[in-house]
This record gives C-alpha cells, sequence and structure tokens, in this order.
C-alpha cells in the first residue's frame, strides 16, 4: 500500500520551498503528497516579497478534510507564522492522534526574510514542538530555540542538548550555516549524539534545502525507519539533488528535486 505524507507549510510560487518542494520530494520517494497551506508567499530565488497569511479556522478545515479521508502515515510541518496558526494546528494533530511528526522550525528563509512573528516562537516552543518526533532547525534557529550563540561544535553541541532537554523531543541541527562543511547533529532521546558528515558541495542554489530534508525525513518515518535512519536517508537524497547542479532563476536557486526520477529515465 502506498505511504501518505500530510505537509502543512506556506506555498512558494517559484516552486524551490514551501509545500511545491515538499510535494516534489515526496513524489520523489515514490509516496502520497498532501498538503494544508498556511500561508501564500510571494517569492522567487531572490527573496521573499510578499506574505499573505491562512486563516486559523480555515486551516483547521483543511486538517480535518485530510484526516477524515486519506488518513497520513507522517506528517511535516513548515512556515506557520504566527501563533494563531501554530495553536490550531497543534490542536488538530493532538485530535487525531497524529504520528510521524517533523516539525522544520522555520523563522528565517534562505534569502534572508523573517518568516514568523516574534509572538509566535514561544507557541511553537510549547505547542507545536512537543509534538514533534524530531525538529530540524538550522543554526540560526537552533540559537533561537536555546538561546545560545553557535560558533563551533561544542557550542552547537551544547545547544542540541539545551533544545532537547526544553523540548523533549528529538533534535537534528543542521549545519549548513558553516562556511567550509554541512555536518548535521542528531541528538535523540536520552542525549545520544549522532553526526552526519558530508563536505560542501559546491552549489549556491540552495533555496528549499531545509523544506526538502524535513520532507525526505517524514518520508523515511513513514517508512518505519528510524529517526537515525530516516535523516542518513534524507541527507543522502539532499546531497543528490545537489550535485545534480540545477541552475535556475538569477539569485539562489532550488535544489533538483526530480534527480532521481530523471535517472530512472535515462
Amino acid at each position: 500500500m502506498i505511504r501518505k505524507v500530510l505537509t502543512i507549510a506556506g506555498s512558494d510560487c517559484s516552486g524551490g520551498a514551501g509545500i511545491q518542494a515538499d510535494l516534489k520530494t515526496i513524489t520523489a520517494f515514490g509516496f502520497y503528497g498532501m498538503s494544508v497551506i498556511t500561508a501564500l508567499t510571494a517569492q522567487n530565488t531572490m527573496g521573499v516579497s510578499g506574505i499573505l497569511e491562512v486563516d486559523p479556522e480555515f486551516t483547521a478545515q483543511q486538517i480535518d478534510a485530510v484526516f477524515t479521508d486519506i488518513r497520513p502515515d507522517a506528517v511535516k510541518v513548515g512556515m506557520v507564522a504566527n501563533s494563531s496558526l501554530i495553536k490550531v494546528i497543534s490542536e488538530k494533530l493532538k485530535e487525531y492522534g497524529a504520528r510521524n511528526i517533523v516539525v522544520d522550525p522555520v523563522m528565517v528563509s534562505t534569502s534572508g526574510s523573517r518568516l514568523l512573528k516574534d509572538e509566535a516562537v514561544d507557541s511553537l516552543i510549547n505547542e507545536l514542538i512537543p509534538l514533534a518526533d524530531i525538529i530540524t532547525p538550522n543554526i540560526p534557529e537552533a540559537e533561537v530555540l536555546s538561546g545560545i550563540k553557535i560558533e563551533d561544535i561544542e557550542s552547537m553541541t551544547a545547544a542540541g542538548h539545551l533544545i532537547l532537554k526544553t523540548a523533549g523531543t528529538n533534535t537534528l541541527i543542521k549545519g549548513g550555516h558553516f562556511t567550509n562543511r554541512a555536518d548535521d547533529l542528531l541528538i535523540t532521546g536520552g542525549g545520544s549524539e549522532k553526526w552526519y558528515y558530508s563536505d560542501r558541495i559546491d552549489n549556491p542554489n540552495t533555496h528549499g534545502t531545509g523544506c526538502t530534508l524535513s520532507s525526505a525525513i517524514a518520508c523515511g518515518l513513514a517508512s518505519g525507519f528510524s529517526v537515525e535512519e530516516s535523516v542518513g536517508n534524507a541527507k543522502n537524497y539532499i546531497l543528490e539533488a545537489l550535485k545534480s547542479g540545477l541552475d535556475l532563476g538569477m539569485g539562489r536557486g532550488p535544489l533538483d528535486h526530480c534527480c532521481r526520477l530523471r535517472k530512472l529515465g535515462e
């Protein structure tokens, strides 16, 4: 039976991040993708020029429509711009007993645009993150969640343990903001650490990398893989999509989400 994965996130009209990146990723893994849109964004490879948030009640209606008909095997939550949206999403996930939840605490876009209001950070930490099986902050997001300035491996590790202690959920800190490496740190359960080492790919087109990674992890969890295995498989997919060398747009372009499908057609 085909696995089903739901993404709850914002729309990217240029197709490189958000809902569009999530659905492409879910399809690349051979699963059935569904979406609940929390915001419309006017954006492209050069930045975000506008955000129109979806009404929380309508967001709830979307979630109801999915869970009462085609129940997902995993849920990825991305951009949720305000506390009202976070509250209704959290309530609905609890109501339906959603499983295999991946939360990507999207606060800032790849281009540097702020996507999460200040008042929503507490709601994210206290209401949504505790429901997750794993969260996937990048370094700036992990700094906000932990209150620790991350400048090296030691401070990255300390931040991860503090987030785990506070949120009580598996935490993957993405190291892509370091200049010479792209090593990610996963801290699980009782505080065990696992590093995923990788060289930085010489490709400036990284628009939507975080969205894509979290969706790929959700696909792994939907398949029954462990958190550790799901992260490893997702990392491999990201590396393939970067190495493919897709070059679109005038700014920082998107990954090649269809790299695996393209190989099958060759």
